[in-house]
């Protein structure tokens, strides 16, 4: 039995390591850190670039904006922007600061490169590596199963760093991995009633400054689909409408190139925002104070991750799905509710929205977030008008736990054929080049 300390500190470690801030979609940006490192390392600009990625890297990194890039797309301009101005320190906001000279610079150096892309099928889904050449010489960097999870470094073919891929990322000490099977909702509702909030205070409050500040620029501008805007005007701005619409206006800027950071959850921009956004909107709606908001987000954010280390970071399950359910749990919190409403909340929105998939970071992404926390709202308002689903029910068991280890099942495990026809559908006609020779598509 674990003791309720060893929960507690693991919670707040789980917290520290996930809530971080990141620079637009994860998939491009971890692509570009990457190849900042291997640029780091071969300590020149280089003349050819080899990226290798898995399915699912080629699938969230095809159809989003990478910011800084003046509007490019895709796995070169990723790869390109991390050597030309990135900062490896940095990881996730790698290209956060990239000067008009470098944009510019990067048109160039785009036509002038020999940049290619190799898929790489190693039973990793989230699998990158970057090869960098330039007059003899040559460097590489691998990244597998977290964004910023370095386990390989190579120099002119000496091995500088070499690690288990199913370790913790290269600035964890393996001793100080948090241990996320201590996650569950019973756990999280008490750890959220109970945690000193000076200990989580500093990452909760960058989360709501962050993804506010990105959701209102989602409003305010012309982004992909505005689903955040249209929802507003289609619908009214009642509460259930603008806790969708606040969600969605952050993705919809995300998605579309907007310059500004993101706090992520488990490893997605779209799932932090998901996660924070509506239960943020009921705050300020019913005019909750801030300790109580603090410990409503602990209850989202914490339910997220626990749903999501079922799945994995990647997968044909949408992780808005998971994020959503979150949401309607920080929701039923905030409101008065603990764990028997928080966990019928979820429940019922799994039940609802567990059948969306996955087909990779682009705008519509904010149309499925919207219906996410659809979900999450009305798993809640089920439970308090008395009515739920049933174990039985599908993919719903007796209990939430099981429930949320049935969905880990059927998003990492049963729909792995259903990720590769997604990706072979996205990549239909794009002809990944082999050729080490020609280096072009």
């Amino acid at each position: 039995m674990v003791d309720y300390l060893k929960k507690y500190k693991t919670y707040v470690e789980i917290l520290d390591r996930e809530l971080i801030p990141a620079m637009g979609c994860t998939e491009p940006i971890a692509v570009a850190y990457c190849a900042a490192c291997a640029r780091e390392l071969l300590q020149k600009r280089p003349e050819k670039v080899r990226i290798m990625a898995s399915g699912n890297i080629i699938k969230n990194v095809k159809s989003v904006i990478v910011p800084n890039t003046n509007g490019q797309k895709g796995l070169e301009a990723a790869a390109a922007v991390g050597i030309i101005a990135g900062d490896a320190a940095r990881q996730l906001e790698v290209i956060a600061d990239v000067s008009q000279e470098e944009k510019e610079e990067l048109a160039g150096y785009l036509k002038e490169a020999d940049i290619w892309v190799e898929p790489a099928d190693n039973g990793f889904v989230l699998d990158i590596t970057v090869e960098v050449f330039c007059q003899g010489d040559s460097a590489s960097v691998r990244i597998v199963n977290e964004h910023t999870n370095i386990v390989r470094k190579e120099r002119n073919g000496e091995i500088l760093f070499n690690k288990d891929p199913e370790g913790c990322a290269e600035n964890d000490k393996e001793e100080d991995c948090p241990d996320y099977g201590l996650l569950n909702i019973e756990d999280i509702c008490r750890f959220a009633e109970k945690a000193d909030l000076d200990d989580v205070r500093p990452v909760l409050k960058r989360q709501i400054e962050c993804n506010t500040a990105i959701s209102a620029e989602g409003i305010r501008g012309d982004y992909g689909a505005n689903i955040g805007s249209v929802l507003l005007q289609a619908y009214g701005d009642n509460i259930h409408i603008r806790a969708k619409a606040v969600a969605a206006a952050g993705s919809d800027a995300r998605m579309n190139g907007c310059e500004l950071p993101v706090v992520i959850n488990s490893g997605s921009g779209n799932q932090g925002m998901t996660a924070s956004l509506p239960v943020i909107e009921y705050a300020r709606e019913y005019g909750v104070d801030d300790d109580t908001l603090y410990r409503a987000l602990l209850v989202s954010n914490l339910s997220t991750i626990h749903q999501k280390s079922h799945i994995g970071r990647l997968s044909a399950y949408c992780g808005a799905v998971s994020a959503g359910a979150g949401a309607g749990a920080g929701i039923a919190w905030l409101l008065g509710g603990g764990y028997r409403e928080v966990a019928h909340t979820i429940v019922n929105a799994l039940a609802i929205t567990s059948g969306i998939v996955c087909d990779g970071a682009k705008p519509s992404c904010a149309a499925k977030i919207a219906a996410a926390v659809d979900a999450g709202i009305l798993g809640y308002e089920m439970y308090i008008h008395g009515q739920q689903f049933y174990g039985g029910d599908g993919v719903i068991s007796k209990g939430i736990e099981n429930t949320i280890n049935n969905i880990g099942r059927l998003g990492k495990e049963g729909m792995k054929e259903t990720d590769r026809e997604i990706i072979q559908i996205m990549t239909a006609g794009r002809e990944l080049q082999k050729d080490d020779k020609s280096g072009k598509e």
